[in-house]
């Protein structure tokens, strides 16, 4: 079984606050909500074996808070992931030749990425499709290389907040 966990990163202040869109620190809210998602995560069994980061400022910090729940996992943070392509997305996961990967990165490409593999019409998928918001999480699942990805968990810090 091999699977696919996509993390967006946590709110962050304000685009405007920093000025340079890659250097953007993490907001108070993204620095709460990061711990409650990677738990959920965890408890929903994602076992990612590499982590696969956006070297911006904003993933970065994200995954220093989620990292203690994938204490095993081996990271490497990547330029190529900042603001890029589903495709990019896709092509790094595959790459790492890892079965469980999980990718800390940006929207609109992660959303575009987690909308492609939800694909079944249920509840879950569609809720996925519509909205990826800030610190949104994604386990896919597939039984082998020519299988479809199927969505298992979606979560969101609304959802853990009540």
């Amino acid at each position: 079984m091999r699977q696919l966990v996509l993390l967006r990163h946590a709110k962050a202040v304000p685009a405007g606050d920093q000025g340079d869109d890659f250097a953007r620190a993490l907001a108070e809210t993204g620095r709460a909500d990061a711990p409650l998602v990677a738990r959920a995560l965890a408890d929903a069994g994602a076992a990612p074996k590499i982590v696969l980061v956006s070297d911006a400022r904003r993933t970065r910090e994200t995954w220093d808070l989620v990292q203690p729940a994938f204490a095993k996992a081996e990271v490497r943070f990547l330029r190529s992931l900042y603001l890029c392509a589903a495709e990019t997305l896709m092509a790094e996961a595959e790459r790492t030749g890892a079965d469980n990967v999980m990718l800390v990165a940006h929207n609109p490409g992660l959303h575009e990425l987690a909308s492609r593999l939800a694909q079944r019409p249920s509840e879950l998928d569609l809720r996925l499709r519509a909205k990826f918001p800030t610190t949104a999480a994604a386990i896919f699942a597939r039984k082998s290389e020519d299988a479809a990805w199927k969505l298992g968990t979606y979560v969101t810090p609304k959802d853990l907040r009540g």
